[in-house]
């Protein structure tokens, strides 16, 4: 078996030098740091974890707690931490908190028994309250989530700019009749995207009626669910601002039930871009939400503090417009009125109320 004196040697650096690099220190040049790699690679050379912990006091691994492991989110979230992480030969461990409080606790108390040397968090229910004391206890990183005290801690995209700008790219599009249905309103997500079509809405001068907002939860059954909502409401709108892609995704299910023609009757607009929303007829215009690399931003903000003790600086992102099919202009008239089908359509509830 060979050790890490033959590497050094093969290297032609010193024992600590080859030391630095497994442990991921800064304190090494990328040419040494690929020498080193190489020569252990020839040499067939598997560092030893736990010599490596005991000799470090880390166990080279850190904890993420997401709210769920399936899902077209949170999976490209758990594959952006653990393709960093294992690039930096750290190893990720996940569980799950369910968006419960008391399961996103005894998921975190899991990973810190586990010794963890950090925390990655994309919780729901927890607050300063216990992340500040957190903390305290284990470095901790957050996703998509951001807290005074632990804002340099942060990577997060701007949702409410998502919203108004989904918002304001339907009416450009000609539309003014624009309902929005929202997930979980006690998610921050929701809050926010909701308050930036409420801005774009307000900023172009058009009425906003609560009859419009649907608050629903972020899966294709409560898009479904909303749909039947504005029909039983009868809300007669020309386009739809689902605030994630799986509300979008119901939407377009439950309207091609009902006999309307996406995008010809209806325009539907998405927020995150998850990876089947070019797969539906027709594909999804959406927000594009980059999971990944925020997870990966994450990653590396944590292996940097953690190990190379690099003060992190808060990330925020932006998401972008990705057009698609599922969104058409509504054209005016000569008598300025809209010819779209939509813009004479009351929709028809299925069960109408007695």
């Amino acid at each position: 078996m060979p050790t890490i004196k033959e590497v050094s040697e093969l290297a032609r650096v010193s024992q600590a030098t080859v030391s630095r690099v497994m442990n991921g220190s800064d304190r090494v040049t990328e040419s040494t740091r690929k020498r080193v790699m190489e020569a252990m690679k020839a040499l067939g050379y598997r560092p030893n974890s736990a010599a490596q912990s005991l000799a470090s006091n880390r166990s080279n691994s850190i904890g993420m707690v997401v709210s769920q492991l399936d899902g077209p989110f949170y999976g490209p979230m758990m594959a952006g931490v653990e393709d960093t992480l294992r690039q930096a030969h750290k190893h990720l461990i996940i569980a799950a908190g369910h968006g419960e409080a008391a399961a996103e606790e005894e998921a975190i108390e899991f990973l810190i028994n586990r010794q963890v040397d950090g925390l990655i968090l994309l919780v729901e229910r927890l607050d300063a309250d216990y992340l500040l004391p957190l903390n305290e206890r284990v470095p901790t990183f957050l996703i998509n989530h951001h807290i005074k005290g632990l804002r340099n801690q942060s990577v997060w995209i701007d949702n409410l700019n998502g919203g108004y700008q989904a918002t304001r790219y339907l009416i450009e599009q000609g539309h003014s009749r624009i309902a929005c249905i929202t997930g979980q309103i006690w998610k921050q997500d929701a809050i926010d995207r909701l308050e930036g079509y409420k801005k774009a809405m307000n900023e172009a001068g058009l009425p906003i009626d609560d009859n419009w907002i649907v608050n629903s939860y972020f899966e294709v059954p409560g898009g479904i669910e909303a749909f039947d909502t504005l029909q039983a409401r009868r809300v007669a709108c020309t386009a739809v601002f689902a605030t994630n892609d799986e509300l979008a995704f119901g939407v377009m299910e439950a309207a091609s039930e009902a006999g309307i023609v996406v995008p010809d009757d209806l325009s539907v607009i998405g927020f995150d871009d998850v990876l089947t929303a070019t797969y539906v007829k027709p594909k999804l215009t959406t927000m594009h939400f980059p999971m990944f690399d925020m997870a990966s931003s994450a990653a590396r903000m944590a292996l940097q503090w953690i190990y190379q003790k690099r003060p992190p600086a808060e990330l925020a992102f932006q998401p972008t417009l990705v057009e698609r099919q599922s969104v058409k202009p509504l054209t005016p008239s000569p008598s300025g009125r809209s010819d779209a089908l939509a813009e004479q359509l009351l929709l028809s509830p299925k069960h109408p109320e007695k």
